[in-house]
């Protein structure tokens, strides 16, 4: 079947990444359309509309709007309807709900969400600290810790603890290595450890990626060097069951990642820490009781 081409086009008086967040969830479910997103960001004066307006008739499509500037929206809306174009103010039915819960009008300022206030700097120190603890670095850190990620090399810990840092969370991760024994400061551990497992097969696909990278970087001794436990799939499969079972021993909660997205991933992980927090209220109740 022919795939239809169709221009949408995402205009924001802010980054966009509401828009792209949305775009990208409603535009995966149609397997028989090419979508061609053009992105407007940062569209706060009439002459930078302008542009838009532009880009608009000369590739047609529809508009998606994170507006909430009125006179910006009303020359968006004139200029779509002129051209027949469906726009969609995507804020607006959350925005009307929580007006008429609420009882106060919206402010209808661009880009409050990303002022710098104590969320905003909350999320940098997070960043800061993910680069400070990554794999296994600065453990007497990690009493500092939200969550710790454990799980074998290449499993996805790293990119997951930089997803959760830009929701404010210090997520540190630690390399869980074969008949090394628990890794020191987990046993003393203040806060949720999550353990990161994947299927044998992918982890080796994975691995052997890397080393390639390796090769090409100038380092082709150390991939020879390296080749065989690191990529062998009974070593591998050894490994990974090794793993699983000392987060058995400990009671760490494991997450199968091999077909999760760092997104996917990360919410699991948020759920975990949810849950881990609410036994401990339970627990220091009874305890109290």
């Amino acid at each position: 079947m022919n795939e239809r081409r169709i221009n949408l086009h995402l205009v924001s008086e802010a980054t966009g990444e509401t828009l792209n967040t949305l775009a990208r969830a409603t535009t995966a479910q149609f397997e028989n359309a090419q979508i061609v997103m053009h992105r407007w960001s940062l569209i706060r004066t009439s002459f930078q509309l302008h542009r838009v307006l532009e880009g608009i008739e000369a590739e047609p499509g529809p508009v998606l709007s994170t507006l909430v500037d009125q006179a910006l929206r009303g020359e968006l809306e004139t200029m779509c309807l002129r051209l027949n174009l469906p726009v969609v103010n995507v804020l607006d039915p959350v925005m009307n709900v929580l007006q008429d819960y609420i009882g106060e009008i919206a402010a209808h300022r661009p880009g409050r969400q990303y002022v710098m206030n104590a969320d905003y700097f909350k999320r940098i120190d997070a960043m800061h600290y993910v680069l400070q603890h990554d794999d296994g670095q600065a453990q007497p850190g990690l009493a500092e810790a939200d969550v710790i990620l454990v799980g074998v090399s290449r499993s996805s810990k790293t990119p997951t603890c930089f997803f959760l840092a830009n929701r404010g969370i210090k997520a540190a991760n630690v390399p869980l290595v074969p008949h090394a024994g628990v890794p020191d400061g987990l046993e003393r551990a203040h806060c949720p450890v999550v353990g990161l497992s994947i299927e044998a097969e992918a982890l080796i696909d994975i691995r052997r990626n890397r080393l390639r990278l390796i090769g090409t970087g100038g380092h082709a001794g150390a991939m020879r060097q390296n080749e065989t436990a690191y990529v062998d799939e009974e070593a591998v499969k050894a490994e990974l069951l090794w793993a699983r079972r000392m987060c058995n021993r400990n009671g760490w909660p494991v997450i199968d990642v091999t077909r999760r997205s760092i997104e996917e991933t990360a919410a699991t992980v948020l759920q975990l820490m949810d849950a881990w927090h609410e036994r401990r209220k339970k627990q220091a109740a009874a305890a109290g009781t």
